[in-house]
């Protein structure tokens, strides 16, 4: 049987749509599960076919969520380690990129070099020397051990991301800034940051995800309940001696919220940030 180019390629558009239609249709079912989860009562959970649709919404699980534990407390604890984590990975991390893209020093290429090596050094390796050290200097149960790292440089990858891009930027630019009279910092400031809007969302956004999902973190550093993070009230459900997976479920929908908005409203420009970033250096 011999096909036209034109059949041939509809005929590969098929397989392809087909193919990720089924993959998103795959990665997709958790999290439907757990939003449906979230609305049954204990005894349907884990029926067999299961229900995807329950008969009646319980939201009472809902009400449960933010009452079992005290949800609001732990949602502010958490809007302020990210807030805060974020603001620093962002501005540290330009601002170490910005160094490494426009200045030249001695070593340069080998302090990148070694800075971008610390990428393959796993978390778990230098987690213990970093707890001895913070509670050496009396920050245990406090939020300065999740925060303070990223006022100290940021994260390798982010710097990156940010130098790919800060190298893309035409020197010219910077040559009549200086002509007029502007300093370094006013050019980061005035010329790099505004022009760079795309990348830094898109560190931005893992910033957060990052901090907003950690659960170890918090976990290895914070004694006391009231400093405890949203995470970490997601783990207080597993403790329970029985779990109630529709109040777990609601919580985590609610957990996950701020997530899928900020992601969703920003995806312009973190697709744009991420192909910038990833073609450009």
């Amino acid at each position: 049987m011999n096909l036209t180019i034109p059949q041939r390629k509809k005929i590969q558009h098929t397989f392809v749509y087909t193919f990720l239609a089924l993959t998103s249709i795959a990665t997709i079912l958790p999290l439907l599960w757990m939003i449906s989860t979230s609305l049954k009562s204990g005894d349907v959970v884990f029926q067999i076919p299961p229900q995807w649709f329950p008969e009646t919404l319980q939201w009472e699980n809902y009400k449960r969520a933010v009452t079992d534990i005290p949800f609001f407390l732990y949602l502010k604890n958490t809007v302020i380690i990210t807030g805060f984590r974020m603001f620093a990975e962002v501005f540290v991390s330009a601002f170490v990129a910005y160094g490494f893209a426009r200045f030249n020093f001695p070593g340069k290429n080998i302090w990148f070099f070694i800075l971008l090596s610390t990428i393959m050094l796993p978390g778990e390796i230098t987690m213990i020397p970093v707890f001895i050290m913070f509670s050496k200097i009396g920050w245990i149960d406090t939020f300065y051990p999740l925060i303070a790292p990223a006022f100290l440089g940021g994260q390798a990858v982010f710097i990156f991301l940010l130098r790919q891009f800060f190298s893309s930027i035409p020197k010219e630019l910077e040559e009549s800034a200086l002509i007029d009279g502007a300093s370094r910092f006013q050019i980061f400031y005035k010329i790099f940051l505004p022009l760079s809007k795309p990348a830094l969302i898109t560190i931005a956004l893992f910033s957060f995800q990052g901090s907003w999902n950690d659960l170890l973190g918090p976990l290895m550093y914070l004694n006391s309940s009231d400093k405890f993070t949203l995470q970490l009230g997601l783990a207080m459900f597993n403790g329970m001696t029985k779990v109630e997976w529709g109040p777990l479920m609601a919580a985590s929908v609610l957990v996950l919220v701020p997530t899928i908005i900020i992601f969703f409203s920003l995806q312009k420009y973190f697709v744009e940030g991420i192909s910038v970033t990833g073609i450009k250096g």
